[in-house]
């Protein structure tokens, strides 16, 4: 089996979006399928066609250097006229039996096109909805026309496309509301592999941030408004009136940094609180065992009600307490009282208690980590969710007429 994925952006841009395609090429490759990878124009000026990136080998496509590619919504344009002229150049000479194209819907639409033009199926793997996290963000109004453009090209793809895979419940329910067939579309979760999150505390580490002895609660990702993390400040003096040694360790980076960075001398809790910067992502696994309790304040909003993100489960899998908003994403990946703690979103009372709560039950924390981590180890691990491809690929790829 033969696969040409079609990416947005890949290494050496560091995201959630780039760490799942690895773990899904890792996994087809160990399943025996070839990957082909290529990326469009919003991964940024191509110095070469091909690049070789951590052993990665990606194709990539050139930016437009026309005037007009500049200007809002032909610039879109642009990226799918630019990015369905590779594809047709690349599949011809690759010679893929399927294009999987990865969000957005302007892979989608490019794939397709291609797809149409040289005779090979198509699948669309959603894994937000773009209008969504665009309004989220700040960077597109909801209901704007931004916003129902982005929509109506998303939906275009959808009916267009030969199979549909998502990332979770939230997203799939979504797509049936939008009148995709269910038989059409198939759950690929996210998952974590588990075997390489086994770290040892450095206790090097804990000292050089001031954390050595003391209970840690933190957050290691990206610093966007949505992640609630303005509510975990504003919850830090409560928690700390009850727990005066406590420390948060917040560890990332992103568009809120320097807001929460004032917000947390503006509260007077800068000495609990310990923003280390961008982690890499070697290093990671020796961040997580500093923290006692991982604390998920996502907002309550369309993409965190959705979508379920991956952060959690590398929590899981490293031993880590969870605590989360109940925000339907969560849900999915938490169950309140045996994998970790859910609280009401948006309320900082609520994040307080079952911070506290946990905090004062340490007797609770053995059958709760060994419950988390039976949970990712039986439920969301890569061979099992990357192993739901292969009947959507086996019906794609198999001539006409013919079952596979």
């Amino acid at each position: 089996m033969r696969i040409l994925h079609i990416l947005d952006h890949s290494l050496p841009l560091h995201s959630g979006y780039t760490f799942r395609t690895l773990a899904i090429l890792r996994q087809q490759r160990a399943l025996g399928w070839q990957t082909m990878q290529l990326t469009g124009a919003k991964q940024g000026p191509a110095e070469a066609p091909q690049q070789l990136v951590d052993g990665w080998h990606f194709y990539r496509t050139p930016s437009g250097t026309q005037w007009w590619t500049r200007l809002p919504v032909l610039r879109q344009v642009a990226v799918i006229v630019g990015l369905a002229l590779r594809l047709r150049q690349l599949a011809r000479q690759l010679r893929p039996d399927i294009l999987h194209a990865h969000s957005p819907a302007l892979n989608a639409i490019a794939a397709i096109n291609a797809g149409r033009a040289l005779g090979i199926p198509v699948v669309y793997e959603v894994r937000a909805f773009w209008e969504d996290a665009a309004a989220d963000h700040g960077s597109s109004p909801p209901g704007g026309l931004r916003y129902r453009l982005t929509r109506a090209l998303e939906n275009h793809a959808l009916r267009r496309a030969d199979a549909v895979t998502t990332i979770c419940e939230g997203l799939r329910r979504e797509l049936c509301a939008r009148g995709v067939p269910a038989h059409k579309i198939t759950v690929i979760p996210n998952a974590v592999d588990a075997a390489a999150f086994h770290a040892t505390p450095e206790p090097a580490l804990a000292h050089s941030l001031g954390l050595a002895g003391h209970p840690v609660i933190g957050f290691i990702g990206s610093f966007y408004a949505y992640e609630g993390l303005a509510l975990l400040l504003r919850a830090m003096p409560r928690m700390l009136a009850a727990q005066p040694a406590l420390r948060l360790l917040l560890a990332g980076g992103g568009p809120q940094e320097a807001d929460l960075i004032a917000l947390a001398a503006q509260l007077g809790i800068g000495g609990a609180v310990v923003f280390a910067g961008r982690v890499p992502h070697a290093q990671v696994a020796a961040y997580y065992q500093l923290v006692d309790i991982c604390v998920y304040p996502r907002l309550a909003m369309r993409l965190t009600e959705l979508v379920t993100p991956l952060k959690p489960l590398e929590a899981m899998a490293q031993g880590r307490l969870v605590v989360a908003s109940d925000v339907g994403g969560h849900r999915e990946l938490i169950e309140h009282g045996k994998t970790g703690m859910l609280f009401r979103a948006g309320d900082a009372e609520a994040l307080v208690q079952a911070v506290l709560t946990l905090l004062l039950a340490p007797a609770s924390w053995p059958a709760l980590r060994r419950q988390a981590r039976a949970f990712v180890d039986t439920q969301r691990n890569w061979g099992a969710s990357v192993g739901r491809y292969a009947p959507v690929y086996a019906r794609l790829a198999a001539p006409k007429g013919e079952l596979p």
